[in-house]
């Protein structure tokens, strides 16, 4: 489980967090996994895909894989990579050419191949989405990240975002009103406490890292980001100084919990149900995640930063193509395939993500649950990346996500022993010391 942990810890862009209770099953996918690089494929385009949630999803996307049948009858075949050391199996496949020639993966994993030749750009795939008219049914936002100066460099199919949850009782109980901007979430949290509940619940244990999206998100909520607009290192803007030193102030009031900076998601789990937390950022599908749909876990609102700023966290994970393919044009047919069989994978409730196409989130599968309709309605169409304040994704991305520097500033700020700009400094000079100039 260790593995797993550092796996969970150094690449959150794969929704793991985002999975239900009834996803406790993942570990076992390993048992299930599509068996050896695929040689025995002949001919066929190689898509590797990740546990992205039971097996029940894995069984669905293999089927939509073998459902494809492309000019001179070529076809697909399918297989599992385990999430544990994931990074390591498509290098060293893709270095001794066994690799897929499509895939899904990491969130930032196209832009780092792509730094190593290995890409194959997906411009023809967008074309052909522009035929088809999934192009105009993309969610506004979504596509874009992903153009570089060379190309497409992947497609987006899922959006893995970190909506604000609420406990409706919670709130009656102190005779409060749900944060709306940053001052209320500080009384709020004041009066939450003293009713003995968590007024701001986070965590950054053991594989946990939404205490990690947590300050990301508390930067670009009020204008600032870890970027700046043409990807340059800006740890230290004002912006960000005033998020942290509002975060530090919530520790200093108890309204984060002292214990957080030792929090795994099972203990940030336990507090959702145990109805300990009342208010926090968390992943998608919270009620079924801890267990409880009785309609007192609700999505709240997008806060205003002090300046009006309105900002939430989104993680945009794609598909990729490479360069090693039996057929570029038989890799471009496959790709605009499944895109286009997307939809059945939220028509049978097998993602707990947000769709990337607008008549998905039209299904009644996924529209009758009025916390995925909000989310959809106020936090997409707000939704900024790890790049913020820029807006396009890089391999940098990756390294800020995976390193350590990350996540020892987390650290620091939910032990409360430090201030901003001690804090911030320390985060930059660990990224400068590893970022790619």
């Amino acid at each position: 489980m260790n593995v797993q942990s550092e796996a969970k810890r150094n690449f959150s862009r794969r929704g793991f967090l985002g999975l239900t209770a009834a996803a406790a099953a993942v570990p076992l996918l390993a048992a299930c996994g599509g068996g050896s690089s695929s040689s025995s494929a002949g001919g066929a385009i190689k898509f590797w895909d990740m546990p992205w949630a039971t097996t029940a999803y894995n069984d669905a996307a293999k089927k939509i894989t073998d459902g494809f049948s492309g000019a001179n009858s070529s076809k697909a075949s399918y297989q599992i990579i385990q999430w544990n050391n994931f990074y390591q199996t498509f290098s060293s496949a893709i270095a001794s050419k066994t690799g897929p020639a499509v895939s899904t993966g990491g969130g930032f994993q196209a832009f780092q191949f792509d730094q190593q030749g290995q890409i194959a750009y997906a411009d023809k795939v967008v074309d052909a989405l522009k035929k088809n008219g999934q192009f105009d049914d993309f969610l506004p936002g979504v596509l874009e990240p992903f153009k570089s100066d060379k190309g497409y460099v992947a497609v987006p199919w899922q959006l893995d975002m970190r909506p604000l949850w609420y406990r409706k009782s919670l709130f009656d109980q102190a005779g409060v009103a749900v944060p709306t901007d940053w001052p209320s979430l500080l009384e709020a949290g004041k009066k939450l406490k003293g009713i003995g509940a968590v007024g701001f619940a986070t965590g950054s244990g053991a594989g946990n890292n939404i205490g990690n999206h947590l300050m990301i998100m508390m930067m670009i909520n009020n204008g600032g980001g870890v970027f700046t607009k043409d990807g340059q290192l800006d740890v230290m803007n004002d912006r960000n100084v005033e998020a942290i030193e509002f975060l530090l102030e919530l520790v200093s009031n108890g309204v984060i919990d002292p214990a957080a900076v030792s929090y795994t998601t099972d203990n940030l789990d336990a507090q959702w149900k145990n109805k300990k937390a009342a208010f926090g950022m968390y992943v998608l599908g919270v009620p079924q995640r801890v267990g409880d749909t009785s309609g007192d876990l609700v999505v709240a609102s997008p806060m205003a930063g002090p300046h009006g700023d309105k900002a939430a966290l989104v993680f945009p994970n794609n598909i990729m193509m490479y360069k090693n393919t039996p057929s570029q044009e038989a890799s471009e047919a496959f790709l605009t395939y499944y895109m286009g069989q997307l939809k059945t994978l939220w028509q049978q409730k097998l993602m707990n993500a947000l769709p990337v196409f607008k008549s998905i989130t039209e299904l009644p599968e996924f529209a009758s649950d009025p916390n995925n309709v909000k989310i959809v309605k106020e936090y997409q169409p707000i939704a900024k990346t790890f790049a913020a304040q820029g807006t396009s994704l890089n391999a940098n991305l990756a390294v800020l996500d995976g390193g350590q520097a990350l996540n020892q500033f987390t650290q620091t700020i939910l032990t409360g022993k430090t201030d901003a700009k001690t804090a911030l400094t320390a985060f930059q000079s660990g990224l400068q010391s590893v970022l790619k100039k």
